[in-house]
């Protein structure tokens, strides 16, 4: 791994820490509400008797206390030495938490040695997708859930973000915020068909989906709180509709069946 992309992603790290206290009110009700979400469905599962969980990629570690108080055994796994040494830093305090470096497209973690999988907002950033939903199947016990969440392709959120981070442009989001902002790294973004379709050839069946997150450029930025509130109650009434592919993240429950 260079020494460029190691800064970047303890860049992304700062980021990632730092989004579900921004200052902004939309920028933080979009990241805690998927957190609270996600939350949700993981205590769920724990509470059917679930015991052995792995987080693919886990970003800040946002997902690592909760996951080593919901099960008996967690991994958390990735393949950047950044992320793995921040959920390190998190692990010390959980001594039934594991860190391993792997690569999801092809595990070497044994085969059908995992309830629940957690991966969220991670299959955006690999162009391989496929490989690495199969791979995720592959870990997964028969019956066994994966928890999935990534942004849809043409929600208002990635589109503005793509001309927000153009040079020059950036400078003056930065401004705006008054918070770090930095490239994405989206190269993998999918509607909600193409995400459906690839569970399915992948061998999952999905049980729940949801939609979240409505970004309306300018309330957003200059609409405070009340802007947030009016973000909401418009993702209220867009939700489940023909027009939630507005809305920023799509979310899946989706249980493996039995491997071939």
């Amino acid at each position: 791994m260079s020494t460029g992309r190691v800064s970047s992603n303890e860049e992304l790290l700062a980021l990632q820490r730092a989004l579900y206290e921004s200052r902004n009110p939309t920028r933080r009700w979009l990241h805690c509400t998927r957190r609270d979400w996600i939350a949700g469905r993981l205590t769920r599962l724990a509470a059917d008797g679930r015991r052995a969980a792995l987080e693919v990629g886990p970003g800040s570690g946002v997902y690592v206390p909760l996951l080593a108080r919901l099960f008996e055994r967690v991994t958390v796994a990735d393949v950047h030495h950044a992320y793995l040494d921040a959920a390190r830093v998190l692990a010390a305090d959980h001594p039934n938490v594991a860190v391993v470096q792997d690569d999801i497209r092809q595990p070497a973690l044994p085969a059908a040695s995992f309830d629940v999988v957690l991966c969220t907002e991670v299959i955006e950033h690999v162009v391989e997708s496929r490989a690495a939903l199969v791979g995720m199947r592959r870990l997964l016990r028969p019956g066994g859930v994966l928890v999935l969440s990534t942004p849809q392709r043409y929600s208002p959120l990635e589109v503005c973000s793509r001309i927000a981070l153009l040079p020059g442009v950036i400078d003056v989001v930065r401004r705006v915020y008054r918070e770090p902002i930095l490239p994405t790294d989206h190269v993998n973004l999918m509607t909600a068909a193409e995400a459906r379709r690839q569970l399915r050839e992948a061998g999952f069946e999905i049980r729940e989906s949801h939609k979240s997150g409505l970004y309306v450029p300018v309330l957003a930025e200059a609409g405070g709180e009340s802007g947030r509130r009016l973000a909401a109650w418009l993702e209220r009434r867009l939700s489940q509709g023909p027009l939630d592919w507005l809305l920023w993240t799509q979310y899946y429950v989706a249980v493996a069946g039995a491997r071939d």
